[in-house]
């Protein structure tokens, strides 16, 4: 009896973006199932595939939050691990999440109840389910937030999260910002770029951005440039193949600066640029390279800033 090549279970809040998900898997070939209750999964998986049919092994999407019926996230988890246990299939969970002011706004502007608070405010709902998908989110194989996420980019990242699932290689993203807008929240290695030289203090170069050659010259003259990018491109070399071996489809490396224009953008380039050499394919974004940044003040030149880098769940 075929079963599906890979199970993925699809939860998280109310208005994340779960039933996006879901569409979007379904557009891309997986069979959808949305608030199945799981003690309903192993008569799933024993219905047999006629023999033949193309979609003898497709991938299976399950939809599960707080409206499925008897829903309990431990008792969820555990039914998760007998069947992994038992079938020696492989499920994982995608846990889809974004901030509660936002998810409020987003029940405020469709005029949607929220489903554990129809007669309360939907704060009082969102801090209920957060609480209820806690173990959930936790145990999650991929989060995804959707705090600065439009839908046309979250089916555009589920796509490339999830169109390969044949194949074994990470998706390789590397991008730059400005610490002054925050974090990317969807960055896995972040490396603090202000402790190298800063183009922004030079009135020749201030207008320009890491794209100008004269601009990358001046950063790469720091005496501390050189032994820094060596080693982070030797760290970079020594993680991203243990990162596809561990089944992560989906790699950002996020290079960050004061404003996002310089430093950031040069040290994202150029470090795309050797991991092009070294034979990964990584696509190149720049954050905030073109928004205006009223108010923003670069640090002193000797601010001491060191590199840091994070690693994110």
């Amino acid at each position: 009896m075929s079963q599906p090549s890979r199970i993925l279970l699809v939860t998280g809040l109310a208005g994340a973006g779960r039933t996006t998900i879901l569409k979007t898997l379904e557009d891309i070939g997986w069979e959808t199932v949305d608030n199945l209750p799981l003690s309903l999964l192993d008569r799933l998986l024993s219905n047999p595939v006629p023999q033949g049919a193309q979609d003898e092994e497709r991938p299976l999407a399950l939809g599960i939050d707080s409206r499925t019926r008897g829903f309990d996230a431990q008792a969820i988890l555990d039914r998760v691990a007998t069947l992994r246990r038992q079938k020696h299939q492989e499920l994982e969970i995608l846990f889809v999440d974004a901030a509660d002011s936002v998810l409020a706004q987003r029940f405020s502007a469709t005029r949607r109840r929220h489903p554990l608070a129809l007669d309360r405010p939907a704060e009082d709902g969102i801090a209920s389910e957060r609480v209820l998908l806690g173990p959930l989110r936790h145990a999650a194989d991929y989060l995804i937030d959707t705090t600065d996420t439009n839908t046309n980019v979250l089916q555009q990242d589920i796509r490339q999260r999830f169109s390969g699932a044949e194949t074994s290689n990470s998706t390789l993203a590397v991008t730059s910002f400005s610490y002054a807008r925050g974090l990317p929240r969807d960055a896995d290695l972040v490396l603090d770029m202000r402790f190298l030289r800063n183009p922004h203090w030079d009135e020749a170069l201030r207008p320009g951005t890491g794209l100008d050659a004269a601009v990358a010259a001046y950063i790469a003259q720091d005496p501390a440039y050189g032994p820094a990018f060596d080693q982070i491109e030797q760290l970079l070399l020594t993680l991203l193949p243990r990162y596809e071996r561990e089944g992560k489809s989906y790699v950002t490396i996020a290079f960050g600066c004061t404003g996002g224009r310089h430093r950031s953008v040069h040290t994202a380039e150029a470090m795309a640029k050797r991991l092009r050499a070294a034979g990964f394919s990584p696509t190149i974004a720049h954050r905030d390279l073109v928004q205006q940044q009223p108010g923003t003040r670069e640090g002193k030149p000797d601010d001491g800033k060191g590199a840091v880098l994070a690693v994110n769940r």
